[in-house]
């Protein structure tokens, strides 16, 4: 039996959903097959995983440079498809959209150099803040919720507040790369709320423990080697979106 015109509007409203996310993960795609040229201009040898000074391992590029170029691409694209397509179905991010997006397309970058050599540079950081503070006072503005945006802002001050105190505390092995990068990632989590907000505080070190677990099992690394936490925090601030 041929469906009425309410199916088809039914059918219609259902199939946006899954058709802008694809679109957002198609953009991700093209975005994330940038990044590794993009850490590039802040590390001369961006990698998907760190360095052998980073991690003492062994150079696994047998296949060539042009293949571990090629490699890094389909990577990075694929992990940016996977990131903007969850966002695109995140419940809690609604106008603010816009500002996780952008939040998230520097945070790859971070994330490559990050894992390439153990920075963060304060121009991407930079640049993440902006997107995201230029995203949060719109979607402010647009909702007219501009209590959802003092909360923005609470978050980045207390996750601020949280970092800075780890970083100080003798032996700490977290940089104020981290602290800045906590502080912005502060900023949409704000928006979802408290839960939101701790879960991604937490969350990062739980992702962290289990990584250096992972690595020293498999011995790549020793209890002393210095490791990246800022694709840690972006992890744990992405999956925080995703169940806030």
């Amino acid at each position: 039996m041929p469906a009425g015109p309410s199916t088809v509007a039914a059918l219609a409203l259902t199939s946006r959903p899954t058709a802008a996310v694809l679109v957002l993960a198609l953009i991700g795609s093209v975005i994330g097959a940038f990044v590794p040229w993009l850490a590039g201009r802040f590390t001369a040898a961006p990698r998907l995983v760190p360095s052998r000074g980073a991690l003492g391992a062994r150079d696994a590029a047998s296949a060539g440079p042009d293949a571990a170029a090629r490699g890094r691409v389909v990577a990075w694209a694929a992990v940016a498809a996977a990131v903007f397509g969850g966002l695109g179905v995140a419940p809690g991010v609604g106008a603010a959209l816009p500002a996780f997006l952008a939040v998230a397309a520097v945070g790859l970058v971070l994330a490559a150099v990050d894992l390439a050599c153990l920075r963060l540079p304060d121009p991407l950081v930079g640049l993440a803040a902006l997107g995201a503070v230029t995203g949060l006072v719109a979607a402010a503005t647009f909702d007219g919720r501009l209590g959802r945006l003092f909360a923005s802002l609470a978050g980045a001050g207390l996750s601020f507040t949280g970092y800075a105190l780890l970083a100080l505390l003798p032996g700490s092995r977290l940089g104020f790369g981290d602290v800045k990068l906590a502080a912005v990632l502060g900023l949409p989590l704000g928006w979802l709320g408290w839960p939101g907000l701790l879960t991604g505080l937490v969350l990062p070190h739980v992702l962290h423990g289990l990584a250096v677990l992972g690595l020293l099992a498999a011995r790549r690394v020793r209890r002393d080697t210095p490791l990246p936490l800022g694709p840690a925090l972006l992890a744990g601030a992405w999956l925080a979106t995703l169940t806030a």
